[in-house]
């Protein structure tokens, strides 16, 4: 008797297992936890911000707590009795004209770092880094001493040469380090090519280092937008001082005008709110890539 064999059961392959996830600190934490605190940081940091705001748009002599009715009266009393125009101005030209002295002159030097071997490399950078924890006033009197000589005391070429002389240790660090990361052999191509050491940097480096370059022309541009020593030691002219001397005017030792003050720091803050919002993440990676090898 012939009987019928069944097929075999078809065999089903076993799904393969999923890997698990490996949970870190953060996800076993409740989210309270994390949400609390950042929040009570937030308030606390929006609540200047808040009151500043507040001394600006509300009307002069009033106690509300909310700006209403709003006001720009405090804004127009510095742009035009108190010359925040020319204030902001000069500002403008001395932030500009550093961050393009800074980066050139940086570029240059951090190049030579990277790319060059010579028997004092060590304790040239060694100086570079110690220059960073002398405070810019142990430089007021040098500094003064050379633009008297050479005629630039009350001129805003002196707050620029100061500030580019000030910021140029680390920006030369930091762009030496974002030229090591670009590596070596994409030059000796251009070379292999026919170009000079000039074009091949130019043509084949230099684009690859425009978030170093964003990183480190924006922090010269803000650092000279904000200090206040320099411009106030080296401009005696009311016509040639910047914004932060001119928001010391507005104290004195009677009287301050709060409306005024704070609508002279919202007009200070917006250009390096808008210059930060364009460009941050250039300037994360910036920083972090030209701290990766120094």
């Amino acid at each position: 008797m012939i009987t019928e064999i069944a097929p075999a059961p078809e065999r089903v392959a076993p799904e393969p297992a999923r890997p698990r996830k490996k949970r870190r600190a953060w996800d076993e934490a409740p989210r309270w936890q994390i949400y609390v605190p950042l929040s009570i940081y937030l308030l606390f940091t929006l609540i200047p911000f808040y009151w500043i705001l507040l001394f600006a748009l509300r009307p002069a002599g009033s106690t509300s707590l909310v700006p209403w009715p709003m006001t720009f009266e405090h804004f127009e009393k510095v742009w035009n009795e108190r010359a925040f125009g020319t204030y902001f101005q000069n500002s403008v030209l001395v932030g500009v004209a550093t961050l393009v002295m800074t980066t050139l002159v940086a570029l240059a030097g951090g190049y030579a770092l990277a790319r060059f071997n010579f028997k004092v490399k060590r304790a040239f950078m060694l100086a570079l880094l110690c220059t960073q924890f002398v405070p810019g006033a142990l430089l007021l009197v040098p500094l003064f001493e050379i633009f008297a000589n050479l005629r630039m005391i009350n001129s805003l070429g002196s707050v620029v040469i100061a500030e580019t002389v000030f910021q140029l240790p680390l920006s030369m660090i930091l762009i030496s380090g974002f030229i090591r990361n670009v590596p070596y052999s994409l030059e000796e191509a251009a070379w292999v090519d026919g170009c000079n050491r000039f074009t091949a940097f130019r043509i084949v480096v230099l684009p690859l280092l425009r978030p170093g370059l964003i990183a480190v022309g924006s922090f010269a541009f803000v650092h000279a937008w904000n200090h206040f020593l320099f411009a106030l030691m080296f401009l005696s002219d009311q016509s040639k001082q910047t914004i932060p001397v001119g928001l010391n005017t507005l104290m004195s030792a009677d009287s301050v005008d709060l409306g005024a003050l704070a609508a002279g720091g919202i007009i200070a803050a917006v250009p390096v709110v808008i210059v930060f919002a364009f460009i941050q993440k250039w300037l994360i990676t910036g920083f972090s890539a030209g701290a990766v090898k120094g």
